[in-house]
């Protein structure tokens, strides 16, 4: 039985249930892809740009890539350098600016959200399929509190903030509830279902929860059994994000113990849903993952 450091925490917080609005980070990537648009349609550089807001070249990259919120001074000058002069239009743009410089629900948690962990919630929050492959634990969004409780204990020891940031996985969570909820494909390395995070009890309870949830229509469970020896994902976990809207491009999401990657380039992100494909290809299928989270079950 596999036993975490430090001290037992109580029961989490009951987590706040996010607003059923589009995503902030939705709308700036949104927002900074119309006006890249704008400004390639002009022919204009990113120094040209830059220049007009009294900013850099990597401002305007960061502003149309939604890296970062908007100055509604910068969105009247960039609207008058790009030619727009139809004054609804004006307002439109700048509307949805106001709306994706607004707080997202996971503000209430930001004493124990890192910021570099913000984009990802709300990129989450907005995908319409997600896709992840993963080596060390279950994907937050399949946890159970318990389970969750014992990822987070590996790494802190305070019990409030344990709690908080467990609250927050689990509001997290209910993007599979909602009406129109996003298609969910995981691929589970063999490792992830034999390592018990918070002993055996939450173990088997997290198994169950597997099975269970592998039954919803949008969520696709398969796992890669050891007798699979080595295959695509030999190069770590990583998720894949897609969005409805035609101007969101596809991210890749890389986690480190500190910090993540975000990757969209199209060359890149190719490669990794290729990895994603031979991944599926190569571990059991659906429903023979299900029989053997069945006999894992048992086992347990």
């Amino acid at each position: 039985m596999v036993t975490t450091a430090g001290p037992v925490a109580g029961p989490a917080e009951s987590p706040s249930a996010p607003p059923g609005r589009t995503s902030p980070t939705a709308l700036r990537i949104l927002l900074g892809a119309q006006l890249r648009r704008l400004r390639e349609a002009k022919r204009f550089s990113l120094e040209e740009a830059g220049n007009v807001i009294r900013a850099s070249h990597s401002k305007i990259s960061r502003l149309e890539t939604g890296r970062v919120g908007f100055k509604d001074r910068d969105i009247v000058d960039l609207l008058t350098f790009y030619g727009v002069t139809d004054e609804h239009e004006r307002e439109e743009v700048r509307s949805l600016a106001v709306r994706a410089n607004s707080p997202g629900w996971w503000n209430d948690y930001a004493d124990v959200v890192p910021t570099w962990f913000e984009e990802y919630i709300g990129l989450e929050e907005a995908a319409s399929q997600i896709r992840a492959y993963e080596v060390q634990a279950v994907p937050g969004l399949l946890q159970t509190e318990d389970y969750a409780r014992g990822v987070t204990m590996l790494a802190f020891s305070n019990p409030k903030e344990i709690n908080r940031r467990v609250a927050l996985k689990m509001a997290r969570q209910y993007v599979l509830s909602r009406p129109n909820p996003p298609n969910i494909w995981v691929v589970l390395d063999e490792a992830v279902l034999r390592r018990p995070i918070g002993g055996q009890g939450a173990m088997k309870a997290q198994l169950r929860h597997l099975i269970d949830i592998s039954q919803q229509p949008h969520v696709t469970i398969q796992v890669v059994p050891f007798q699979a020896g080595g295959h695509a994902g030999w190069g770590g976990s990583f998720s894949l994000l897609r969005f409805a809207e035609y101007d969101l491009p596809d991210v890749v999401y890389l986690e480190q113990h500190s910090s993540a990657q975000y990757l969209d380039k199209q060359d890149v992100v190719d490669r990794y849903m290729a990895v994603m494909e031979r991944l599926c290809l190569e571990a059991q299928t659906p429903a023979v993952s299900v029989r053997t989270l069945r006999s894992m079950l048992r086992g347990a």
